[in-house]
């Protein structure tokens, strides 16, 4: 079972970023997703720069894909995205379709991210000759539904590609063509003044009775909790699981990759870090308490 580092979603300084990508490269990990998916605004790392990170980082030996915008709004944000395809160093995270057709067109091997809204086995069927490699389910796709996925390939003769589950950090719930972070800060979206930059781990949010309940990330809301599914690698093991991703958070991640190492090559499950994932086992994402 192979270790990914998602996609870094939150908005840091540019050193503090390129920092955290040079001591992740001595990390345990076989895969590291580069790129901006959440905000284009979010230019500390431009084009060129993760370009340039994703080749530093490859002399690792690790796999480095490139991932794409989950909601491209704009030709200058479809034009980023044509030179993310075009750059001819390896995999595509397609978190939006259009990153897929133009996978598709220029033959480049690409992940379905899981914001791409997968449900039934006939789409990803057709995401497979499109070039699909590698699926990460949706945040509520729990055990049930990717069991009956994979059985749905399996009896029609089809190839299940790799199946990457999201094993640790906060869930992306929902984007919004609306900012966030602006407006809860009573800022215009087009002069927000990147405010995002300033929350390494997104904006708490409260329930009305002072609950923490979300986090707000620009376009991107998150559940508070950091969600773990380590002591549930059994049944991952069972159900075909190839790779576990690991959200990058503020602190704790470098502990985090070594705690799953160490259980993907132990025969018991671990005990958990975070909080347990209820989306998985078919429940509501976080527990209700009674008022």
């Amino acid at each position: 079972m192979k270790l990914s580092l998602g996609p870094l979603q939150y908005f840091w300084p540019r050193e503090r970023t390129l920092a955290f990508y040079r001591e992740a490269a001595q990390w345990p990990l076989d895969i590291v997703y580069l790129g901006e998916t959440v905000c284009s605004k979010r230019r500390e790392l431009g084009t060129q720069d993760w370009l340039a990170l994703a080749a530093e980082l490859a002399e690792s030996g690790k796999q480095i894909v490139l991932s794409s915008l989950a909601l491209i709004e704009a030709e200058s944000e479809l034009s980023t995205l044509q030179r993310l395809v075009d750059q001819g160093q390896g995999w595509i995270e397609a978190n939006d379709l259009s990153a897929v057709q133009l996978c598709r067109l220029r033959g480049v091997p690409f992940v379905a991210g899981p914001t791409l809204n997968v449900y039934n086995h006939r789409a990803l069927a057709m995401l497979v000759e499109d070039g699909l490699r590698r699926w990460v389910p949706g945040v509520e796709q729990g055990k049930v539904l990717l069991r009956e996925l994979r059985a749905a390939m399996q009896a029609e003769g089809r190839t299940m590609p790799e199946l990457e589950v999201i094993a640790f950090g906060r869930l992306p719930l929902a984007y919004s063509a609306r900012c966030f972070t602006a407006r809860a800060l009573d800022v215009a979206k087009d002069q927000c003044g990147f405010r995002c930059i300033a929350y390494p781990d997104g904006m708490p949010l409260a329930s009305r009775e002072g609950r923490p309940f979300l986090r707000i990330n620009g376009i991107q809301i998150q559940g508070e909790e950091i969600t773990d599914l380590g002591p549930e690698l059994p049944a991952l093991r069972e159900l075909g699981v190839d790779v576990l991703r690991l959200y990058p958070q503020a602190d704790g991640t470098a502990e985090a990759v070594a705690h799953f190492d160490l259980a993907r090559r132990s025969p018991t499950p671990p005990p958990r870090i975070g909080t347990r994932n209820g989306y998985w086992h078919g429940e509501p994402g976080m527990p209700v308490e009674a008022p």
